[in-house]
C-alpha cells in the first residue's frame, strides 16, 4: 500500500482527496433525513451533559443525575412542541395571506417611487420583493416542523448519547490520572461543551427578550418568533437579520409603519447588547468565525442538510474549527476560519 501511495504524484493525490470530499458531501446530502435528527441529538446532548456533571459533583449518583437532566430535556421539548406547534401550523396557513399583503404594499411603494421621479424597473421590483423574505423564513419553520415530527427519535438518541458520554468521561478521567497532560480529545470536548453551553444560554436569553417584547407590542405569534430568534442567534451577524426581517414585515402589515420601526429598533438593541456586551464577557475571544466563513457555512450546510442545516451551520463549523485548533499541524487552518479579532 505504501509503494502504491508513493506512485501517485502530488496533483493526483489532490484530485483523489477532492474526489473523496465530493463523494462524502454527496452522501451527506442524500442521508440528510437521517443526519439531521442525529446532529440535533448530538447538539442537545452536548448542551445537556454539563448539568449532569454538575449534579454528580454535588453528590448525586450518575443514574439520578441522568434521570433529572433527561426529564428536564423531555419537559422542555414537550413545552416547546405545545407552545410552538399550534403557532407554527397557524402561521403556515396564514403565511400566503401575509405574503400577499406585503407584496401589495411593496407594489404601492414602487408606484409611489415611480411617481416621484425615482423609476424602479420591474426586474428590480421583483428581485427586491420583501414577500420573498417571508417565504424564506416559512421554509425554515417548515423544516423545523418536520424535525418536531421526529422528536421521539431525537429524545431516545439523546438518552443513549448521554449514557455513553458518562462512560466516556470516566475513561477520560482514568487516562487523565495515568497521564500528566490531558488528552487532545479531552481538550476538544471541553471547549466544545463550554462554547455550546454559553451560546445556548445567550440565545435563550435573546429568544425570551424577543418573545416578551413582541407579546407586549401585540405582534402575532410572539412565541414562534422568540424560538426563531433563539435558533438563529447561533448564526452570528447574519442570523439576527434573518430573524428580524420577517417580524418587521409582519408588524408593518399588522400594526403599521411606526410599530414596525419600533420592532426593528428593539431587535437591534437586543442583539447589540447581547452580542456585543453580554456574550463576549461570558465567551471571551478565540472561537469567533469570520463573517465570510459564517455566510459560506450557512449556504453550504443549508444546501447539504436543508433548512435545519442552516440553523446548525455555525455550531458544525465551530466544531470543525475546534478540531483543527486541537492539533498543531492543522492549527493554521483553524486560524483561517477565525475572525480577525479572535
Amino acid at each position: 500500500m505504501t509503494q502504491m501511495n508513493q506512485g501517485f504524484s502530488p496533483a493526483a493525490r489532490i484530485l483523489l482527496v477532492m474526489a473523496a470530499v465530493v463523494i462524502i458531501i454527496a452522501g451527506m446530502k442524500q442521508a440528510a433525513p437521517l443526519l439531521v435528527p442525529f446532529l440535533l441529538s448530538v447538539f442537545i446532548s452536548v448542551i445537556s451533559f454539563p448539568p449532569v456533571c454538575r449534579l454528580q459533583q454535588k453528590g448525586l449518583s450518575q443514574g439520578l443525575a441522568l434521570f433529572i437532566v433527561i426529564s428536564i430535556v423531555f419537559l422542555s421539548g414537550l413545552a416547546l412542541a405545545l407552545l410552538v406547534g399550534s403557532s407554527l401550523d397557524d402561521f403556515s396557513r396564514a403565511a400566503p395571506a401575509y405574503q400577499q399583503k406585503i407584496s401589495l404594499q411593496w407594489a404601492h411603494i414602487i408606484v409611489w417611487l415611480n411617481g416621484h421621479g425615482m423609476p424602479v424597473s420591474q426586474t428590480l421590483s421583483n428581485t427586491l420583493n420583501p414577500g420573498a423574505a417571508l417565504s424564506f423564513v416559512t421554509s425554515i419553520l417548515a423544516g423545523f416542523g418536520k424535525v418536531l415530527a421526529n422528536s421521539f427519535l431525537i429524545f431516545l438518541t439523546v438518552i443513549f448519547i448521554l449514557v455513553e458520554a458518562c462512560g466516556l468521561t470516566s475513561k477520560l478521567m482514568i487516562n487523565h490520572i495515568k497521564s500528566d497532560e490531558p488528552h487532545i480529545s479531552e481538550i476538544f470536548v471541553s471547549k466544545l461543551r463550554a462554547y455550546m453551553s454559553i451560546k445556548t444560554m445567550v440565545s435563550l436569553l435573546t429568544g425570551i427578550l424577543v418573545a416578551a417584547f413582541l407579546w407586549l407590542m401585540g405582534v402575532d405569534y410572539p412565541a414562534l418568533w422568540g424560538v426563531l430568534a433563539f435558533m438563529l442567534n447561533f448564526v452570528p451577524n447574519i442570523g439576527s437579520i434573518i430573524a428580524a426581517v420577517p417580524v418587521v414585515l409582519l408588524t408593518l402589515v399588522q400594526l403599521g409603519p411606526v410599530s414596525a420601526i419600533v420592532v426593528a429598533v428593539a431587535y437591534m438593541v437586543i442583539n447589540v447588547v447581547i452580542g456585543s456586551i453580554v456574550e463576549p464577557r461570558l465567551m471571551g475571544k478565540g472561537l469567533g468565525l469570520s463573517t465570510l466563513i459564517v455566510f459560506v457555512s450557512l449556504v453550504f450546510w443549508g444546501w447539504v442538510l436543508g433548512p435545519v442545516g442552516m440553523l446548525l451551520s455555525v455550531p458544525l463549523t465551530i466544531t470543525l474549527k475546534l478540531a483543527l485548533d486541537s492539533k498543531p499541524e492543522t492549527q493554521w487552518l483553524g486560524n483561517l476560519l477565525g475572525s480577525n479579532d479572535a
